[in-house]
């Protein structure tokens, strides 16, 4: 599968913290059915096994609804079960190390937070690029709000798509039109809704206009 802009528009990450009412496949399968346009699997806590049977339910999910389905850092359960691709940060395999590991049957993606990286993560086989925080997160505290311009340059730099990540939610991605960035990446602002569904319908509808304000 080759990775496509539109692929970016509205990037669902997974957290287990707001499972409760619903599982994690059934959370997934709202997110997609109100215009999830990816989906990776992050769970960092998860034993191996376990998180291997939680992949290959949503990666089979993800099939049936035609939707693009990476596995966060974890090259060795992408590969088992059959994801789409695989998502590694500054920290994990280097994007030339999971090339060798997957070959072309798989897509990888790489955060980058500055220009240097991003450019370093194209050139060793990156096909997408995660880049932020674009704003204040919870989800990592040891990360600071990247630069608008930072993010612009980085979207400049590179011909791959580009989502930013990071403490977007309703109130601020309206922000992120003029940086050129192909979508948004969201973890909390999907997840922890009480209506999963309709939540991602105003999410993608919001995504897409800031992807056509930045063509006008």
């Amino acid at each position: 599968m080759k990775c496509d802009k539109r692929m970016m528009r509205l990037y669902a990450i997974t957290d287990r913290a707001w499972v409760g009412r619903q599982t994690l496949a059934e959370q997934v399968e709202a997110a997609i059915r109100g215009g999830a346009t990816c989906v990776q699997l992050r769970e960092k806590q998860l034993p191996e096994a376990e998180l291997l049977d939680e992949a290959r339910e949503i990666a089979a999910l993800c099939r049936r609804y035609g939707v693009p389905f990476f596995v966060n850092d974890n090259v060795d359960v992408a590969i088992a079960c059959g994801a789409d691709g695989v998502h590694v940060g500054q920290d994990d395999m280097a994007a030339s190390d999971v090339r060798r590991r997957v070959g072309d049957r798989m897509m990888i993606g790489v955060s980058a937070h500055s220009v240097e990286e991003a450019v370093t993560a194209v050139k060793n086989g990156a096909d997408c690029l995660g880049v932020g925080a674009v704003f204040a997160t919870s989800t990592k505290t040891n990360v600071s709000a990247m630069p608008r311009e930072t993010l612009r340059a980085i979207c400049r730099a590179v011909d791959v798509p580009v989502v930013a990540i990071g403490g977007i939610s309703r109130a601020n991605l309206p922000l992120l039109a003029g940086t050129g960035v192909d979508g948004v990446a969201l973890v909390s602002a999907i997840f922890s809704a009480p209506d999963i569904e309709a939540e991602c319908r105003v999410l993608r509808a919001m995504s897409e206009e800031m992807v056509r304000a930045d063509a006008s």
